[in-house]
């Protein structure tokens, strides 16, 4: 027989249940940016043609801009040529958002190899008023558009054009040391705390970038320097003695304003991660390997908190005493 404080305690039960704290999720790993960056793991093993079609279909299929100028190294290639094309016009068309001068070059160059319905959607689009979109700050061969890092934005601001131009001199000297451009990726290999830093300066933004930490370094860490400012963090999240565990992506240098991500999204030490970050204002949004991170949050002005984040500056790819790579580097103005 079951007495009344039977059915209390089986509904304590259930109201625990259904009020505790879920237990931590994995991020969701099948992200349209985790399964290119998964292809193209692949397609380096890739065995034969048919093989490498296949997997220029799934990276067309993730959608990304990136994707579509990952398919753009493979439009030279005689046997996959049509198979790019076709993958680079179905990304371009389904995203008006990507449009710019570097969606139209993709697109010029694809045209010969598809016909049809798509063929003429190509023709429509390159017809239109172009604007300048994405623009790729990293060409795989040498340091083209860097410079090396002088001081922050306030020390800098003090300089004479004379005394700045000096300390230029002998910042790009110490990139150049630092920097190497290996197997067409932007690796830091030199041993302290330099950053490289975009000729350019930017105000709101949005940037496309992937990153993979050495595993084999010392104390793996990194981070985007967004107006010349620390900074979205990048962590070996292994490193539990520093708070790694958090997860890439936070405001690590904010006081006010949270500074950690929203969940833990990293991949793999070693493996590659994609960053999708936009600046409007002072705040700022982070998609990490495609999974929200940082929503709309100000960064504050690390060197001067009593002042807001400068209005426009330099982009940075900070290094902090290890190995370090970056590739796919996109910036649009907003």
């Amino acid at each position: 027989m079951r007495t009344i404080s039977h059915y209390i305690s089986a509904a304590a039960i259930l109201c625990m249940l259904f009020t505790a704290p879920l237990p931590a999720q994995e991020p969701h790993t099948a992200t349209p940016e985790n399964r290119l960056i998964a292809a193209r793991q692949q397609m380096e093993q890739a065995a034969g043609t048919q093989q490498q079609r296949q997997l220029l279909d799934e990276i067309a299929q993730t959608g990304t801009f990136v994707a579509m100028t990952t398919l753009g190294q493979w439009l030279d290639n005689k046997a996959l040529q049509r198979t790019a094309a076709r993958g680079i016009a179905a990304i371009a068309l389904a995203h008006p958002d990507y449009d710019g001068y570097l969606t139209r070059h993709l697109l010029a160059r694809a045209l010969p190899h598809v016909g049809g319905k798509q063929r003429k959607a190509i023709l429509d689009y390159l017809a239109k008023e172009p604007i300048e979109g994405f623009v790729s700050h990293f060409n795989g061969r040498d340091l083209t558009g860097w410079k090396g890092l002088v001081d922050n934005p306030i020390a800098r601001e003090k300089m004479t054009p004379l005394q700045l131009a000096d300390k230029q001199q002998a910042a790009d000297q110490r990139m150049r040391d630092d920097w190497r451009v290996e197997d067409g990726l932007l690796c830091y290999v030199g041993h302290g705390y330099d950053n490289i830093c975009t000729e350019e300066q930017y105000a709101d933004f949005e940037m496309l970038v992937d990153w993979r930490l050495d595993p084999a370094g010392k104390e793996p860490d990194a981070g985007i320097y967004l107006r010349g400012t620390p900074q979205v963090q990048i962590w070996d999240i292994a490193r539990t003695d520093v708070g790694a565990q958090v997860g890439s992506g936070g405001l690590y240098n904010n006081q006010k304003n949270r500074s950690t991500p929203l969940v833990v999204a990293d991949n793999k030490l070693g493996q590659w991660n994609s960053f999708r970050i936009r600046m409007q204002g002072d705040r700022v949004t982070v998609h990490l390997n495609g999974i929200l991170v940082v929503d709309n949050v100000p960064l504050e002005n690390y060197w001067d908190r009593s002042r807001p984040i400068f209005p426009t500056e330099q982009i940075e790819l900070q290094a902090h005493g290890s190995k370090v790579y970056y590739r796919d580097i996109y910036i649009r103005r907003l």
